[in-house]
Parts: structure tokens; sequence; C-alpha cells
């Protein structure tokens, strides 16, 4: 239900190595569905007593009070919500590279809605990934991960979904090239990258891991972005949470393993949490989808929960193939210390207001850019598009006043981009490699959604 994490978006962003286009311009509406604290903490308590096995039943006020919680925790409405439109009307247009899939009306409404689908068939949906007639879902829809959400929870999403305000609106076509707009192309798909089953706890775990696991894997369907999406629209089981590009979102969502040059091996259990909670921590900040992810979903999570999912991902084993450690050639090497000085002063000029002459940042709001990880990864695509850009971290309960960063477009030129972000990559000890100006200029028509 999130948006298009497969195909498109749900990414990290740059300056922070967690910062899931378009946090930057949130809608009224958005803001004004939000559930309430209180409604967070009494789902919370309610979600945690829920079991795997429990069976269906009548939908009551703690129930749907649940289900919200756990529709915020697989950020439904950042897919089914049109910005400044009705919630959960559908329509939002996906773009893929097989062309443009249009999400569906998921409110009450019996006719265009999901208003006449029973629980059992919203499960189906859920855990095998097809529709209420039995037609093969896109995997645009993140059923690979919501196979894995309980029945008990799926029931309380459903009551919740059944208990919002009617949508009347008809469900767009989409529009697929062929041959992908055959479904029954689909059948490959789902052998090569679908297994159903509901989360199995691990006993040999704590309470806390499972929990993140369960989240992660989950509802929180990270890995449609934090993995590498190959050629089919499919994440590969043995690159799993190493990050990759977005594509046409053009955001790299960074490793979210324990590596400590490319994931979050540096990172502490409170610096995550801040960063998913407040969407600012003392080791970054979140931008792009990410920041739609924060303000759409975690910052309407509990503490608990937000705490398990950072002990689960501090768990995830590193590889050493997530950094290109090979020599720089001649050739690399001479454009660095060609574009280093005019980097210099345009650093010194407009950047060290903020980040200081050193990198060194001024915290919370203003990121450090000496030893971030997210600015010497292998892609330049998330500083580039910063620089270029800018933007504002989300407007959270714990930080409802974000700093941002003006964009510098319409201000510095190709080379004069590709000169500052490669000094801020290579300057103050960093690895980073040299930005060239046909990177510059291929993502300044970059979508900025």
């Amino acid at each position: 239900m999130r948006k298009l994490r497969s195909l498109t978006a749900l990414i990290a962003l740059v300056f922070a190595p967690l910062a899931v286009g378009g946090a930057i311009a949130l809608s009224a509406h958005a803001q004004s569905a939000a559930p309430s604290a209180n409604a967070a903490d009494a789902a919370s308590a309610a979600a945690a007593a829920a079991t795997a096995n429990a069976k269906p039943t009548a939908p009551g006020a703690m129930q749907i009070v649940r289900g919200e919680y756990l529709a915020r925790a697989g950020d439904c409405i950042a897919c089914h919500t049109v910005p400044s439109q009705p919630m959960f009307g559908g329509g939002r247009p996906m773009e893929t590279p097989f062309g443009t899939l249009y999400t569906p009306n998921i409110s009450s409404d019996k006719t265009f809605g999901i208003g006449a689908w029973s629980a059992d068939e919203f499960y189906r949906m859920l855990h095998e990934g097809k529709s209420r007639d039995g037609t093969l879902l896109y995997p645009a829809m993140p059923f690979a991960s919501y196979t894995k959400v309980t029945r008990a929870d799926s029931d309380a999403i459903y009551a919740y979904l059944m208990s919002t305000s009617p949508v009347h609106q008809p469900n767009r076509a989409h529009t697929l090239r062929f041959p992908y707009n055959q479904r029954s192309l689909l059948l490959g798909w789902r052998a090569l990258f679908f297994r159903a089953g509901e989360f199995k706890p691990d006993p040999k775990q704590s309470v806390e891991w499972n929990r993140g696991a369960y989240l992660v894997e989950g509802l929180g369907h990270c890995t449609m972005c934090h993995t590498e999406i190959n050629a089919l629209g499919g994440n590969s089981a043995s690159k799993e949470f190493q990050g990759g590009l977005i594509p046409l979102q053009n955001w790299y969502a960074p490793s979210l393993t324990s590596n400590k040059e490319a994931g979050l091996g540096d990172w502490s259990i409170d610096d995550i949490v801040d960063l998913l909670h407040a969407g600012v921590s003392n080791r970054g900040a979140v931008y792009g989808p990410m920041a739609e992810v924060v303000y759409d979903s975690f910052q309407y999570l509990t503490e608990d929960d937000v705490r398990a999912v950072a002990v689960y991902l501090k768990s995830l084993p590193g590889h050493s193939n997530e950094v290109d450690k090979s020599p720089k050639s001649q050739f690399v090497n001479e454009e660095a210390n060609r574009l280093a000085p005019l980097g210099k002063k345009i650093y010194e000029a407009q950047c060290a207001v903020c980040h200081a002459t050193q990198g060194q940042g001024k915290l919370p709001h203003f990121p450090p850019l000496a030893n971030n990880q997210s600015i010497q990864m292998n892609s330049a695509v998330n500083p580039i598009r910063m620089v270029l850009n800018g933007g504002y971290a989300p407007g959270t309960k714990k930080n409802p006043m974000p700093y941002g960063m003006p964009p510098f477009a319409q201000s510095l030129s190709d080379e004069e981009v590709a000169a500052v972000v490669t000094y801020i990559r290579t300057a103050w000890g960093n690895h980073g490699a040299p930005v060239s100006v046909k990177e510059v200029n291929a993502l300044r028509s970059a979508p900025l959604f």
C-alpha cells in the first residue's frame, strides 16, 4: 500500500543512511487525517495483544483503533490517497519502467472501494496478492511483504478501512505497455519472487527483536526500496537490505545493514529511533521519499515499536561488497583535483554557514557532511539532488518546525554543482568519488515526487 515501493519509491535519502520523492510538499488533508497520540498509544496496547492465530471477530472500537495504527504502520495513505483528495480514494499514478499504474480505491465505498469485500477476501489480498475476484495483483502492491501480516492484524486494518468515509470515485485503468499489461506474466514473477506465509517469530530472539522484524519485513515493507530492484521488478534475496536506486524516482535508498561504511554499523539505537520518529537525528535528517514515510507513518508509531525496528535493523549483517574499495583510476583522481578548488569556493560561500567549515554540521538541524556515509556512497544521486532541489525534513510531533535546505539548481551551473558535490565527497577524509557534469545534468529533470 505504500508509494510503489518495489518499482518506484520508501528510500533513504541524502544526509542519512535511513533517509524511503515527495514529502517536501505535503497536503493539508494528509495532516488532518493523522490519528491522535492517544489513539496511537491505545492501538499499540491492542496490537501487542494480537496473536497470529486469533480468529476474526466483529469489529469493535478497540479493533478499529488498532487497525488505524496498523494502517499507519503500513503507510496505506501514501499510495491510496492523492494529495488534497479524499482519503483512500485511490487514483494516485505510480510511474514504473513498464508503464503507469493507478492505485485503487480502498475506502468503504461499496461500488468502487472495498465496502463490499469480506474480511476473508481482504486477508487473501494481503496474504496471496489476489483481488476479490482472484485477479493477480501487480507487485507495486507490496503483497510479498504484506503476506507476513497476521490474520488478526489484517482483520483490524479491514475493520478500520470499513469505518472510513466512502469515496464514490471510480478506479482508473492501468496504462502498461505490452507485454507487461498481460497479467498472466505475473505467474512467472510470483514463482521467482513471492512466497506466501505469515511472519514466524524466531524463538532464539527477543520479543523486541521479533516485533521489529515483523514491522520491517511485513507492514513496513522496507525491502521494496532498500533492496536493489532487478530488471524484472523483483528483489534479490542475496542483496536484501543492501540498498539500491529507486527506478524513475532517482533517489538512492541506502543500505540498512550493519556495514559501517555504507549502512548503520556506526549508528546507535537512539540515533535510528530519532531519525525515524522525528525525522532528524545527530547522524542525519530524512529527505525525499523517506521524508514522506516518516511524515505519514513512522512518526505515529509508538516509541517502543520504533525502537524494536531499530533493534532489528542493527542486527542485519553487513557485506563487504556494499562499498567499492577498488583503487581510483588516474582520471578519477585528476578529476577530483580539478573540481576541488571550485567546489571549495562554492562550499565556503553557500554551505559552510549551516554545515560548518570542516563539514561538522550544526546539530540536530544541519547534519554533518564529514564522515557521512550517505555523502560517500557509491551512488552520488542523493547529494546531487539535495544540492539541485533542496528540501525539508518532515514536520513531525517531535520536530514540528523543521529546518530546510534551499535549492541551488537555479543559481549553480552543472559544472558548479559537480564541483561542490565532488568537494564534499572528497574533503575532510571522505572517500567518495568525484561527480561528473553529465550526472548532474541528467538529474536536473528528475521528478520531485
